[in-house]
This record gives C-alpha cells, sequence and structure tokens, in this order.
C-alpha cells in the first residue's frame, strides 16, 4: 500500500528514510521507557503517529478521539499488523472540550509525552460561522487546555501539529492554526513544546484524494482541480514527522520536511489520472457536472472513467504551499530531510487575552457573524491574506 501511494504521488523513494535510519535506535530506546497519550488519535495523522510509538513498544500508550468508530478500526488494524506491547495500549472514544475527558486526565494524566493531533483541517469548514467557530475550539483552546493539563500533570514534552498553511496564511484553518501556535508559545514558558508543518497527507480521511476511492466505490465521477500543485506525504510520513518532532524538538521547534527532489509539487489532476490508470481505467474528461454524471452509469464498462478537471475558484485556497516565512529562523543542518523553525517566546499577552474575550462575548451574545471572526483574525495576524469569493467547495461536485 505505502509503495502504491508513493507512485500515485510521483514518487519512489521514502521521504525520512535517512532520518529515521540514523535515530533508529535512540529512538527505540526513549519510547520504549517513555508513557504517551495522543489526543485524536484516530484520524489520519493520529493513527500513523499511534502505530510509530506503538511498534516501538512504548511503556504505556493512552489514545483519545471523539470518533468511536475510527477507534475501533485503530484497534483492529493494530492488532492486526503488530500485535501487542509489553506495556499499556488503551483507548478511550471522548470529546477533547468535554467535562468526561477532564475526569479522565483527572484520573490518571500521568504522561511523558502528550501529542495532540486533533484539528478541523477542511478549508471548508469557514463557510458558516459555526463551524468557523467549532474550528476556533478545536484548533486553538482544546490545543490550550491540553497543555494546561500538560503542565498541571508534570508532562515532560507537549506536541501539537500544525499546517504550511500556518506559513502566509489566506484561509481561516491556517490562520487559526498561526493563532494556536501563538498560545502554544505563551505556554512554552511551562512546558517544553514542539510542533510540525507538513504538506498534504496522501488519501487522508476526508481528503479529495481519499475521496477517489469513494467515487470509484459508488460509480461517480472523478473531479478534481487541473490548476492548484500540492506537497503529499504518506501516512506514515506524517506520523514519523510528528514523532520525531515529540522526541527530537527542542523548544518551541517546528519541524517541516525540507524541499527537495523526492518532495516536489504534483496537482490532484495528474494524481487522478494516475489512480484511474492503476485501477485499469481510462480518463475521459467531461465537460460540465452534468455529462459526468450521465456518463458514471455507462463509462466504466468500456474501460473508461468520467473526470471533471477544472480550476479552482474557491474562497481561502492558496496559489503555492510554503512551509516557513522569510522571518522565521531555521536550521538545515541537524537532519537531512527534515527541516526546523528556531522559535523564541514571541506573543502578545495583551492580544491573545484579547482573542479569547472577544470569542467568549461572540459566544455569550449569539448568534454571532462569520465577518466578526475575520475582522478579529486580522486583527491577530495583520498580514492575514484572506479572500472572500462567496464560492465554496461544498457548492461543487
Amino acid at each position: 500500500m505505502r509503495d502504491k501511494i508513493l507512485h500515485l504521488i510521483g514518487r519512489d523513494k521514502e521521504l525520512f528514510r535517512d532520518d529515521m535510519k540514523t535515530h533508529a535506535k535512540e529512538l527505540e530506546e526513549i519510547v520504549s521507557s517513555s508513557s504517551f497519550l495522543v489526543v485524536g488519535g484516530a484520524g489520519s495523522i493520529g493513527q500513523a503517529v499511534t502505530k510509530e510509538i506503538f511498534k516501538r513498544n512504548p511503556k504505556k500508550l493512552h489514545v483519545v478521539d471523539i470518533s468511536e468508530n475510527n477507534m475501533v478500526e485503530l484497534v483492529r488494524d493494530i492488532r492486526s499488523s503488530f500485535g501487542y506491547i509489553d506495556g499499556e495500549f488503551a483507548t478511550f472514544a471522548l470529546d477533547i472540550g468535554s467535562v468526561e475527558y477532564d475526569a479522565f486526565i483527572k484520573s490518571d494524566g500521568k504522561y511523558d509525552y502528550v501529542l495532540n493531533l486533533s484539528a478541523l483541517k477542511h478549508v471548508r469548514s469557514e463557510k458558516d460561522p459555526f463551524t468557523l467557530m467549532r474550528m476556533i475550539d478545536v484548533n486553538i483552546f482544546n490545543t490550550d487546555k491540553t497543555l494546561q493539563h500538560s503542565i498541571d500533570s508534570g508532562v515532560k514534552k507537549y506536541f501539537c501539529v500544525s499546517t504550511d498553511k500556518a506559513a502566509n496564511p489566506v484561509n481561516m484553518m491556517g490562520a487559526s492554526k498561526r493563532i494556536m501556535e501563538m498560545f502554544v508559545n505563551r505556554k512554552s514558558k511551562d512546558i517544553k513544546v514542539s510542533m510540525a508543518r507538513f504538506a498534504n497527507v496522501a488519501f487522508s480521511d476526508g481528503s479529495l484524494l481519499h475521496s477517489f476511492n469513494q467515487r470509484i466505490e459508488k460509480q461517480q465521477p472523478i473531479v478534481a482541480p487541473n490548476d492548484i500543485k500540492r506537497y503529499f506525504v504518506t501516512p506514515q510520513e506524517s506520523g514519523e514527522l510528528c514523532l520525531m518532532s515529540c522526541i527530537f524538538g527542542q523548544n518551541r521547534d517546528i519541524f517541516f520536511p525540507k524541499l527537495s527532489e523526492n518532495l516536489h509539487l504534483i496537482t490532484f489532476a495528474d494524481i487522478a489520472v494516475k489512480y484511474l490508470k492503476e485501477k485499469g481505467y481510462e480518463p475521459y474528461l467531461c465537460k460540465d457536472e452534468d455529462e459526468a454524471r450521465a456518463l458514471a452509469k455507462t463509462l466504466p464498462k468500456e474501460g473508461k472513467w468520467p473526470c471533471l478537471f477544472t480550476s479552482s475558484d474557491t474562497t481561502g485556497e492558496k496559489d503555492f504551499e510554503e512551509f516557513f516565512t522569510d522571518e522565521e529562523t531555521l536550521d538545515m543542518q541537524r537532519f537531512t530531510n527534515l527541516g526546523v523553525i528556531k522559535n523564541e517566546a514571541v506573543y502578545s499577552e495583551a492580544l491573545l487575552n484579547k482573542f479569547q474575550k472577544t470569542i467568549e462575548d461572540l459566544k455569550a451574545n449569539a448568534p454571532w457573524t462569520k465577518e466578526a471572526i475575520v475582522e478579529l483574525f486580522f486583527e491577530m495576524i495583520p498580514d492575514f491574506g484572506h479572500k472572500e469569493t462567496g464560492k465554496y467547495l461544498d457548492g461543487k461536485m
């Protein structure tokens, strides 16, 4: 499966192979002698991180996620792939924002490492003010909450995942992660923290590439933008990147994949063509949605699959991807394929407090507007490149 994904995203080599090999022994020793809590552990990245920890035989591994079904699949996958560990492995279907989660932390809370992989990751989540507010809660305030839990419980190290879209953000999702980084830096005075920014995870749950599987299964057209190029990592590489940052990152470090011949831009449409050929189909380019839907009933019998490749005009799409800004200090020497952003604890206490108070006031005077939240984001990130087009992905096939 891993080799197949590599082929589809145009690669033949694992991205972090050299770094993982160089640090294999040290990684094994640290993980096998440590206890871990993985929050948001049943999502695509969370599952990948959980597997990377599990296969190195930790003393304790607890996994929390709101998705009961995904958690069940994670356990089945781990038991079928790796079996068992000497230490304790347990999963908990809990909402991080709930009183049940708070009680869970009070009952134990003793971990060496806490990894937070929970997130609302879709750009489309900014389409309405209510989902947008939940994104703020999950991406920013739940991170701040679990950070404080970790401080109170004496956790050695806290890791959370950011996004490449936090570098010069143009959408609310990326901006929420940029603001999250500010909140994390504030807490870094009291606990050692590290983060990761990385590319799209190929065929991750809910992603456009993952939807290709659904479209084939349901005999529906394949739709993809033909003008957007993105970097992709495999699910396993996402787990490796997060674990490396968690274990080896110094305080406030943000790890990211170095750009090289092994990590190159590719369009979604190009991947769709490769994907269909792997499945034994020739792509058939349609002129509009109606033609694509109609031909989905007949073309597959002829060894062809209807495709609609269009240009992107929806809110929040970035023309290009970047992992760091010109103002950030980099360490490109420590690892072979991993770059590191070196951060000072730079943040505005007044701005963070105002952000929290304003969000609380908006909730207390519900309903709120998207415009009020966008205005607050611009105050937090003065050069925020957000542009509203009035079009969203939910309005397309």
